[in-house]
C-alpha cells in the first residue's frame, strides 16, 4: 500500500494497527490490519487478505507492507501454497499443492524448493529427499506399510 496509498496517519493511529478495506487503482483489494510508517504512509502490518485483480489471494501475516510470516496464497488455477513467507516469497517451511494434484511439502528458499521435502506425485506415490531449485537427485520412494 505504501506505493499506492500515500495518506498521512495521525499520531493516535500510529500507536496501534488499524482495520482497513482498500481498493487499489489497479483493482486489487486489501482487507485487514495496517499502521503508519515512520515516513507517515499507511502500510500493511498484522493479519490481512489481499486479492489481486487477476484472482490471486493471499491471506495471512504482513510486515513492512509485504507478505511476511505465515499465510496462504491461492491461485485461480487451483494451485495453493500454505506456509512461511519472507519479503513476498515462499521462504521457510510450507506445502505447495499444484493444480494437477501433485504436492510438495518441505523447505523453501526465495520461492524455490530448497532442502528436505516430500513430493507426492499424481499417482499418490510419495518421494522423499533433498531438493535444490528444480533438481532432486537421489529421491527415495517412501513405502507405506
Amino acid at each position: 500500500m505504501s506505493e499506492k496509498k500515500k495518506g498521512k496517519v495521525t499520531e493516535s493511529e500510529e500507536e496501534g494497527n488499524l482495520q482497513v478495506s482498500y481498493i487499489f487503482p489497479n483493482g486489487d483489494r486489501y482487507e485487514g490490519e495496517c499502521c503508519g510508517s515512520t515516513e507517515g504512509v499507511v502500510v500493511r502490518r498484522g493479519m490481512g487478505k489481499h486479492t489481486s485483480a487477476s484472482g490471486v489471494t493471499y491471506t495471512g501475516e504482513w510486515h513492512d507492507d509485504k507478505m511476511n510470516g505465515r499465510g496462504t496464497l491461492e491461485h485461480p488455477s487451483g494451485a495453493l501454497y500454505e506456509g512461511d513467507f519472507k519479503d513476498n516469497m515462499y521462504h521457510g517451511t510450507g506445502t505447495y499443492s499444484f493444480s494437477d494434484g501433485t504436492k510438495y511439502c518441505g523447505s523453501f528458499s526465495k520461492n524455490r524448493l530448497e532442502g528436505d521435502g516430500e513430493f507426492t506425485d499424481s499417482q499418490g506415490l510419495v518421494w522423499i529427499g533433498g531438493f535444490h531449485n528444480k533438481a532432486a537427485p537421489g529421491l527415495k520412494l517412501k513405502l507405506s506399510m
